[in-house]
């Protein structure tokens, strides 16, 4: 095998994998990618078995062939090359020469025969979708999966849809993030009728696969499997074999204090308390009264905060405690210059949204200060 490459191309093209390969695996050949040349083409493919990632590039390709190689090395390497070009040549003991210029490294690789297959599902109805619509839904819910993983089920997102709109939600049982946008006329996505869980991990390399250009993407869900294509690149997830809990009954039926606030001045503010956060304490408590909002904590071990934010509020006079990270996590994804916050007494849930807007909600329960 050898082919030359453009090292911009070679180092895009390595670079995406790092996200999906193993950094410490039982298996080593997981911490490879794999390389093999086609046509004028080569074909990287990185896989952890349960997501997995196939793209192709343009190469000028000498000899056909496959290795596998340490991705992360390889990735650092080109990284650290000066030149245009890059010529990649397997050798006979299954090492891979890399030449730009006067530089050159080798690196050992192991044989693709043991490579797991990532080959593309056969049978699978693709339907096409936004890639800016389905890029602002990840971004609105990703921050709220849990990490927790005694519950399986919260360990992705929630992806359903239902009269003629699309719906993702994510949660980690103190917060609930719900994003629900509508699909346009004659667009027919099949998803089947309880919906799917995406796996975090493929969630977070989808965000990445999506977020270079507005354009059209295809999805397609088969058999436990859902598989994104854009342009050159496959990514193919395994998804989460598990029932997402009904989470519509954590949302309050009934109307709390409802407050107008700039995005960015409360953001800030928040900012400001979260200096005084640690692991053991990220509690900001906030008071509201004749058109202010007063943020305050207090930490033993690092010291204390107050500011005051200016809100669009004339009724009586409460305060609830949160946990600051929580809400930065949602003020920081709303896309208006304003945003409702709305607050309840008796440790009832607030609720985070864009004024004027209905389509993006986190709920996020409080803290006992």
């Amino acid at each position: 095998m050898e082919f030359n490459i453009d090292r911009s191309t070679f180092l895009e093209s390595v670079q995406k994998t790092l996200g999906i390969v193993e950094r410490k695996s039982t298996m080593p050949i997981l911490n490879n990618l794999l390389l093999k040349t086609g046509d004028d083409q080569i074909t990287v493919v990185a896989t952890d078995r349960e997501v997995g990632l196939v793209a192709t590039y343009e190469a000028d390709v000498v000899t056909q062939g496959d290795i596998t190689i340490a991705a992360r090395k390889l990735y650092e390497m080109i990284r650290e090359i000066q030149g245009e070009r890059v010529n990649v040549k397997k050798l006979d003991n299954n090492w891979m020469n890399v030449t730009c210029g006067k530089m050159e490294f080798r690196l050992p690789g192991i044989p693709a025969v043991d490579f797991p297959d990532v080959s593309e599902e056969e049978g699978v109805v693709y339907s096409r979708i936004k890639s800016g619509m389905l890029r602002e839904m990840i971004n609105k819910t990703y921050f709220a999966i849990s990490t927790d993983e005694m519950r399986i089920s919260l360990n992705g997102v929630f992806l359903k849809i239902e009269r003629g709109a699309i719906e993702m939600v994510a949660t980690d049982g103190h917060r609930l993030s719900i994003v629900k946008m509508p699909l346009d006329d004659g667009a027919d996505i099949d998803i089947g009728s309880g919906g799917i869980i995406i796996p975090r991990k493929g969630v977070g390399e989808m965000r990445k696969l999506l977020e270079d250009e507005d354009g059209i993407v295809d999805i397609g869900i088969k058999t436990g499997v859902c598989i994104l294509k854009k342009n050159n690149t496959i990514l193919k997830m395994s998804l989460i074999d598990s029932d997402y809990p009904d989470y519509e009954k954590v949302i309050p039926t009934e109307k709390g204090v409802e407050l107008v606030v700039n995005k960015e001045d409360m953001l800030h503010s928040l900012r400001r308390m979260g200096v005084i956060s640690s692991d053991r304490f990220s509690g900001v408590k906030i008071q509201i009264n004749n058109n202010k909002m007063v943020l305050s904590s207090t930490n033993t071990d690092i010291g204390e905060a107050h500011d005051e934010v200016d809100v669009i509020y004339s009724g009586k006079e409460f305060e609830v405690g949160y946990n600051v990270k929580y809400l930065i996590d949602a003020v920081d994804v709303v896309d208006e210059k304003e945003i409702s916050f709305e607050m309840r007494e008796s440790q009832g849930p607030a609720i985070v949204r864009e004024a004027g807007n209905d389509s993006f909600k986190c709920i996020i329960m409080p803290l006992r200060l």
